[in-house]
């Protein structure tokens, strides 16, 4: 069973969610945000996350999850990463700054990164050009 792990904003989690039921029902091994997680399980609510962002407070709760160290050792051990860009902020296909940390991390470890949607339109697009990653226009039967 090969694994995919999902990377993706936190904004875009109820379609992470979707994405991930769709990747268990094609037969992947799948990890997801650790917060989106916590949110499609009900354990926060996103309005809750949502506060934290405005506030600040997100900070805590980051350092006291470490999610980046959750993520790098779900990357390593992945077959695959999934990066779920949406509309966020005005910008189509949005990629923040965690996901490009992540891909980059994927980069390095040779692990083929897919994007739900083309290439943004940011300041780092080159960067993201570089790690040459393989755009499947929202159809997961692409992913090799």
């Amino acid at each position: 069973m090969d694994r995919i792990v999902v990377c993706g904003s936190l904004d875009f989690t109820r379609e992470i969610g979707k994405i991930r039921r769709s990747l268990e029902r094609m037969g992947f091994e799948v990890v997801i945000p650790k917060t989106s997680e916590m949110i499609l399980d009900g354990d926060v609510s996103f309005e809750r996350i949502l506060q934290e962002k405005s506030s600040g407070d997100i900070v805590d709760r980051a350092i006291e999850l470490d999610p980046l160290s959750y993520y790098y050792d779900a990357i390593r051990n992945s077959d695959k990463v999934l990066v779920i860009n949406l509309t966020k902020n005005g910008v189509e296909g949005y990629i923040g700054g965690n996901v490009l940390i992540e891909m980059g991390y994927a980069h390095a470890l040779n692990k083929p990164i897919y994007l739900w949607n083309e290439i943004p339109e940011l300041p780092y697009r080159d960067e993201i050009q570089i790690m040459q990653p393989k755009v499947i226009d929202k159809d997961l039967s692409k992913l090799e």
